[in-house]
């Protein structure tokens, strides 16, 4: 077994956050995306309801708060990256930290700037309502030129290449000026400003004619559901994709910080800020809904729509129909999501980042540089007419199968080799907030055995029909491969030699 001393594995000197609040709002905004502006409502409106709202809350405190204080505590027991963290715990699993931020860097967050970057053109859409009163044919047949299938990629489209060259120069210019300069300024920034958008979002919908028949449908509890396997597989599902653990990032960001530090207090905090805004995100987007069906006169589960259709077709509809301002509502809108997604993508690059400063010591402003220009690159292949499919596959792919199986190993790793109790113990010492044993049981045998639940879950979904009815060989050679190929690539990482000396440039 190769041992790996400290000092080989982790540099001299580490930037940190200059202020309390500018972790918290950095972590906030790294969990905080566009899944919870349009994904969150979704699901509830699919899953019971205020009902809904029962297994949520029992996975956040069962799943989401616990893994959340194992990275956080982690990152900060360790003072290094995901790759470094591990490596200090067991040499031998270094490349699983390698594999979290690969392919969340070179697979999430390639086509997740994409969406940004579409997010970013409707900004400017709707000074015009540039979409007109047909918005599905607008962003589908105008904006993507979509093409008929993933195996016709077809051209690649200017507006959005634009836009993601942008989107990647706030993610390169942020990152580049360094952990107090970059990441906390700009969260200082950007969540302030989100959350007073999402309330004046929220304030202006309710008060529409027919909003509470969207906030009814959006949080009228149907407990009958709550029979149903599946709306608990949501509900622990969505918490974990949420609160961007799994992803190496809350282990970046923890090693930033003084070695007097509140880790379960501020664990709790990140967790119930990130669920909060996605309630009250979805009482905004409800109440537009509800409006839209009262002036079509249709119920609402017909104009209500799941995912990016519900942000890039049903929600434009309904901004055009709004009887005054709509332009400014549009605006706010999309506004939210462009901030959601870049305090996200953000946080992905100085993942990676801190990665490779630990391990090679190379200078922060090449590193962000490299990686800017690297991650710019590999995104146009998703700016192509045939992006939006293969957006679709690799983000099933990676979340529903890499990030789980990421997940359940890590608690394999931290909890049962390294003894889940050391990382107790540590942070008890100086937490005023101390763990009971109960947080043992969690990260060894509650969250593992639900994170292989939903494993499973999808693996008999996906033998028994292909991924929304893609021909198996797109699936195979786009989704199962990009997995492999970040493992592969993770493992080659791992094999190099860590430098033993340096200093990080900040």
């Amino acid at each position: 077994m190769n041992i790996i001393m400290e000092k080989e594995v982790l540099p001299h000197h580490r930037p940190q956050w200059k202020t309390h609040i500018g972790f918290l709002l950095a972590a906030i905004g790294s969990a905080i995306g566009l899944g919870n502006i349009w994904r969150f409502p979704y699901l509830c409106y699919k899953n019971g309801g205020g009902a809904f709202l029962i297994p949520y809350v029992l996975a956040l405190v069962i799943v989401g708060i616990p893994f959340m204080i194992l990275e956080i505590g982690l990152g900060h027991k360790m003072r290094g990256s995901a790759p470094a963290s591990f490596a200090r715990v067991n040499s031998r699993w270094e490349w699983l930290g390698w594999w979290q931020i690969i392919f969340v860097m070179f697979g999430v967050v390639l086509y997740y700037s994409v969406i940004i970057a579409w997010c970013f053109n409707y900004l400017f859409f709707s000074f015009g309502l540039e979409w007109g009163a047909d918005p599905n044919n607008f962003f589908f047949n105008n904006f993507l030129m979509i093409s008929t299938g993933p195996f016709e990629v077809g051209n690649v489209r200017s507006p959005v290449l634009f836009s993601l060259g942008v989107v990647w120069f706030l993610n390169w210019l942020i990152v580049f000026r360094g952990v107090e300069k970059g990441l906390e300024r700009a969260n200082k920034l950007f969540m302030p400003l989100l959350f007073v958008l999402i309330l004046i979002l929220v304030g202006c919908s309710i008060n529409l004619p027919g909003a509470s028949q969207g906030l009814s449908v959006y949080l009228k509890p149907d407990f009958e559901r709550l029979k149903d396997i599946r709306v608990w597989i949501d509900a622990v599902a969505q918490i974990f994709f949420t609160l961007s653990i799994g992803f190496g990032i809350m282990i970046a960001y923890a090693s930033y910080l003084p070695r007097k530090s509140q880790i379960v207090k501020d664990s709790i905090t990140i967790s119930v800020a990130n669920s909060c805004f996605s309630l009250i995100a979805g009482l905004g987007v409800f109440s537009v809904l509800g409006y839209m069906a009262n002036k079509l006169s249709l119920p609402i589960d017909q104009v209500v729509d799941k995912s990016i259709g519900l942000a890039f077709v049903v929600f434009p509809k309904a901004i055009g129909m709004l009887p005054a301002f709509p332009k400014i509502f549009g605006v706010l809108f999309f506004s939210c999501l462009v901030i959601a997604g870049v305090s996200s993508s953000v946080s992905i690059l100085e993942a990676f980042t801190s990665g490779i400063i630990d391990k090679f010591h190379y200078p922060r402003k090449i590193v962000a540089s490299v990686l800017a220009v690297t991650g710019f690159v590999g995104s146009i292949m998703f700016t192509t007419q045939g992006g939006l499919f293969w957006i679709d596959i690799v983000d099933h792919f990676l979340t529903q199968y890499g990030l789980v199986l990421g997940g359940i190993l890590e608690c394999i790793l931290i909890a049962w080799i390294y003894k889940a109790y050391k990382l107790r113990e540590y942070l008890n010492k100086f937490c005023m907030l101390k763990l009971s044993s109960l947080w043992d049981c969690a990260v060894k045998f509650v969250i593992p055995a639900v994170l292989v639940v939903i494993f499973i879950n999808s693996l008999i979904k996906e033998l028994a029909s292909p991924y929304e009815g893609y021909p198996w060989l797109a699936i195979v050679l786009i989704g199962r491969d990009w997995v492999i190929f970040t493992l592969f690539f993770a493992m080659i990482v791992a094999a190099r030699r860590w430098k033993r000396h340096g200093k990080i440039d900040d």
